[in-house]
């Protein structure tokens, strides 16, 4: 489902502009629509039809996600399994300090061989109320003032609808532009088309290696940009909304990790208006990727920082709960598959 659906439900309800733009920001804050600004009744500023509407309206909003399960982290985030009214799922991240992590696809298309999202494939994109939705949902968990487009999905590959959302987001949403933040490995659309945008998000852009070939087969279905090529179209984007560009490199031990590669990086962002996340690979039993030692990560960190290049550590919030990107969703999927298949079985003992 599309904002603009949802604007329409309220229109045939016989919303005005005005009750519409209310409404909007009420669902957007977490609350119940029927409550105006001050904690008015609806009888104070709603239409008489419009409010006998408003279980039906109300209803539909909430159908658009559900909170499965979820799952919180000893660091302070939380991470939400997520339903979706087709019953297909996602996974949204409470963050510390009010942040929130949306997905904007079920699956990927990318197949970043680190992703345990990237594994499953595309299966459908999420329409901008679904992903502003998710929005609405934290809400009534806890305060959310910035919001990353890093969960699920490549923001790219559903361009008009994320967009659609981060506008939305960034004007009757109340969210700083700056803090609204767009994660891509590299589509040149997005370098095109966000410029042009009314609310010009922060952009942060999925690095992983300076080496191209690497970068290919670390993200084989990304566009074949040249690392350098990648951070001069960052720059650029830097300069002209004044926020830095978020280069994102997710460690690899024995892979990304090189005393070459940090000198290479080093040389590319040399004087660039750029921050540097590094992120721990999320490291699972028998798994054929592992992070590097955390002594290796912190001569990471101080060799960079020494050199001039702002660089910080993002270790994937939910760790200790096994809860890096796609990881409930994948676990949930299997349990899911289990259960179908011992109800196929005559005499099975289901599973616990």
């Amino acid at each position: 489902m599309q904002i603009q659906d949802i604007h329409q439900q309220f229109a045939a309800a016989g919303a005005k502009p005005r009750h519409i733009g209310r409404m909007t920001r009420a669902w957007l804050l977490g609350r119940d629509i029927s409550i105006g600004r001050r904690q008015q009744q609806a009888e104070d500023f709603l239409p008489l039809s419009v409010r006998e509407a408003l279980p039906a309206l109300q209803a539909s909003l909430d159908g658009l996600v559900r909170l499965r399960s979820e799952h919180p982290g000893a660091d302070g985030s939380a991470r939400l399994l997520v339903e979706l009214g087709d019953g297909q799922m996602v996974e949204s991240v409470l963050l510390p300090r009010d942040g929130l992590c949306v997905s904007s696809q079920v699956g990927c298309a990318v197949g970043c061989v680190f992703c345990m999202t990237g594994k499953s494939g595309l299966l459908r994109q999420l329409g901008s109320a679904e992903i502003v939705a998710q929005v609405a949902l934290a809400r009534r968990f806890r305060p959310v003032k910035k919001v990353v487009f890093m969960g699920m999905g490549e923001p790219a590959h559903n361009l008009d609808n994320v967009l659609e959302a981060i506008d939305l987001l960034g004007t009757d949403g109340g969210i700083g532009h700056k803090n609204l933040v767009f994660s891509t490995v590299g589509d040149p659309r997005v370098f095109e088309r966000l410029p042009a945008q009314r609310v010009k998000p922060a952009l942060a852009l999925s690095l992983h290696t300076t080496d191209a070939a690497l970068r290919q087969a670390l993200l084989p279905r990304a566009p074949r940009i040249d690392p350098a090529e990648l951070v001069e179209l960052g720059e650029r984007y830097a300069r002209t909304v004044g926020y830095p560009i978020q280069y994102q490199w997710t460690l690899l031990a024995g892979i990304n990790d090189s005393q070459q590669e940090m000198d290479t990086l080093l040389r590319l962002l040399a004087g660039k208006f750029a921050v540097l996340n590094l992120i721990p690979y999320n490291s699972l039993e028998d798994d054929q990727y592992q992070r590097p030692q955390g002594e290796r990560i912190v001569q990471i960190v101080r060799y960079l920082h020494s050199r001039g290049v702002l660089t910080k550590v993002r270790n994937s919030a939910g760790q200790d709960v096994d809860g890096g990107c796609g990881q409930l969703r994948a676990r949930a999927e299997l349990a899911l598959g289990r259960r179908r298949a011992e109800r196929s079985v005559p005499g099975a003992v289901p599973a616990r």
